[in-house]
């Protein structure tokens, strides 16, 4: 695509990683141990690139890094595209993602030094309305649920928030959702991913992006 087209997308973001809970990322520091294997899933709500709709298409990363994320750090990625999007569809989502769009998902793309390549496939990607349960899948290669972290002191259906996080993956002004990933699996020989993980961290952030020039 030559030139870019106004565009905004409005949905919902959510990891499960390795680290232990809370995610130190979130608050711009390096990660547990100082290594992180996670999977990323974006569901969106409401989304448009100039005259292509894309509503309710899915897209999930699975990724792994050594070192603060925000800093400088090594990070490896591998990102599936919705495989119900039409051309025109995977096109807009391939130039979001890619950060050739501009606006946050170019800072996003721009800490990824080796990326694994980028493919279509089925993903399902399911937030409760009341947050208190993620799940994400790509059949036969990513798997991940959570649910929302609580405690003896926390009110009955309160959720577990964090505002103004210093490192936010979707940028500033969103609320994080604290939960706990009660399973994780990564399969993934095209991307060189595979890794099990269960009751380390997650947590959900609703996302709002435009253009730059918007």
């Amino acid at each position: 695509m030559s030139e870019i087209p106004q565009w905004h997308l409005v949905g919902d973001w959510f990891d499960v990683c390795s680290c232990s809970v809370p995610c130190p990322c979130t608050f711009a520091q390096p990660p547990t141990n100082n290594h992180c294997q996670g999977i990323l899933a974006w569901h969106i709500r409401e989304g448009s690139f100039g005259d292509v709709r894309l509503d309710g298409l899915n897209v999930l990363a699975v990724s792994e890094f050594e070192g603060n994320v925000w800093v400088e750090a090594d990070v490896a990625m591998g990102v599936f595209l919705d495989d119900r999007a039409d051309e025109p569809q995977l096109q807009a989502l391939q130039t979001i993602f890619g950060g050739q769009a501009g606006g946050w998902p170019a800072m996003l793309a721009g800490l990824v030094n080796d990326p694994r390549g980028v493919v279509s496939a089925p993903i399902t990607v399911e937030v409760a309305e009341d947050l208190s349960t993620f799940r994400a899948e790509v059949p036969g290669s990513v798997h991940a649920t959570a649910e929302a972290l609580s405690g003896p002191t926390t009110p009955p259906g309160a959720r577990v928030q964090l505002h103004n996080a210093p490192g936010a993956e979707v940028g500033p002004g969103q609320v994080a959702t604290w939960a706990v990933g009660t399973s994780e699996r990564v399969e993934t020989p095209g991307f060189g991913f595979a890794w099990e993980w269960g009751g380390r961290s997650s947590k959900h952030f609703p996302f709002d992006w435009r253009g730059p020039d918007e």
